[in-house]
């Protein structure tokens, strides 16, 4: 397939090997700086490809999807998620788009487990835990966002708490702790912490190498080009395939 790279840094240079490592084509990139081999585009359906890879930043793809596009769509970038997915909802009329905070099918799993453990573990305290590199920018990852939706799903009536540090009582029992942590070269860590009457559970992800973000968007991109308008994710796209 003939592939637009939206955003051309680490993790579609990364894609870009891979792609080209699986027969696959570059059609080209559009990226604020150009600094690939590959011709520059400004709008999604220019590059006449086969589907499109986006992982970059709400700065560069909100301007694209405030545009109609026809191109099948694989989005990645999780800053503004509430505005990229609303906008791409909108968009799936017209196109197949597909959209997770997390290419790894490992977190989708993550994320299924810790739906189910919340249903069996209702008077045990949750802890959500994650660590990236130090040149991470947003905290908390769009992956935690995730997991935490999905425990505000199950507990309605609790709300996160990113910061004791100014409090000085204990922990509500209606509290979901999140925290963030930065340092060297984590590619990701993702922990649901469930605390109880002297026993813990942990349900952990940790990714060993970006090549797993990258793949997932490559089969995400894969299937997506034969499937009809609309819009995807880790829970509906295989289904049929």
């Amino acid at each position: 397939m003939k592939v637009l790279l939206i955003g051309y840094g680490a993790m579609n240079q990364i894609t870009e090997r891979l792609l080209l490592e699986s027969g696959h084509e570059i059609a080209g990139v559009v990226a604020r700086t150009n600094n690939s081999a590959y011709p520059a585009y400004e709008s999604i359906d220019e590059a006449g490809a086969d589907v499109a890879i986006d992982f970059s930043n709400p700065e560069l793809l909100l301007p694209l999807i405030n545009e109609d596009f026809k191109t099948p769509l694989v989005v990645a970038t999780t800053g503004e998620k509430e505005t990229i997915v609303e906008k791409l909802k909108s968009r799936s009329q017209s196109a197949p788009v597909f959209f997770s905070a997390n290419m790894s099918y490992g977190v989708h799993v993550l994320n299924n487990l810790l739906a189910s453990a919340l249903e069996q573990l209702e008077d045990f305290d949750l802890e959500l835990i994650e660590a990236h590199h130090n040149k991470k920018v947003d905290a908390p990852s769009g992956t935690l966002v995730k997991l935490l939706d999905t425990a505000l799903e199950h507990r309605s009536d609790s709300h996160a708490v990113y910061d004791r540090s100014d409090v000085y009582q204990k922990r509500d029992a209606k509290e979901i702790g999140v925290s963030a942590i930065r340092g060297g070269t984590i590619v990701g860590d993702h922990t649901a912490l469930f605390a109880g009457l002297d026993e813990v559970i942990e349900i952990r992800h940790r990714a060993q190498s970006k090549e797993i973000f990258a793949n997932g968007a490559i089969k995400s991109a894969e299937v997506l080009q034969h499937k009809a308008n609309g819009f995807y994710d880790y829970n509906n796209l295989f289904k049929g395939e």
